[in-house]
């Protein structure tokens, strides 16, 4: 299946990763059944599942406050996937 991913430009240009890397990896890994390995590689593919299917469902049934409940699911993203890129980082360079 590797094969057939998209290499990363950020890590072939500079040499390390960028703040998606192994998305694709992890998004297989969960189609797999590799729950924990898929969380591992890229700690932010449950709730970005999470954010996907709300924005899904939110296109059938609106209700109030929808918009509060988006925006704090793509805050959460954002917080996880910069804290998850700052703790792999801090890990290359010691």
């Amino acid at each position: 299946m590797e094969e057939f991913m998209l290499p990363c430009l950020n890590k072939q240009l500079f040499g390390f990763d960028c703040l998606g890397c192994g998305a694709q990896r992890a998004f297989v890994m969960v189609f797999q059944g590799e729950f924990v390995a898929a969380f591992k590689m890229f700690p932010a593919i449950y709730t970005i599942f999470l954010l996907l299917l709300f924005v899904f469902t939110n296109l059938f049934f609106k209700f109030k406050g929808d918009w509060y409940v988006k925006v704090g699911l793509i805050v959460l993203n954002a917080v996880i996937i910069i804290g998850a890129y700052f703790y792999k980082m801090s890990f290359l360079i010691n």
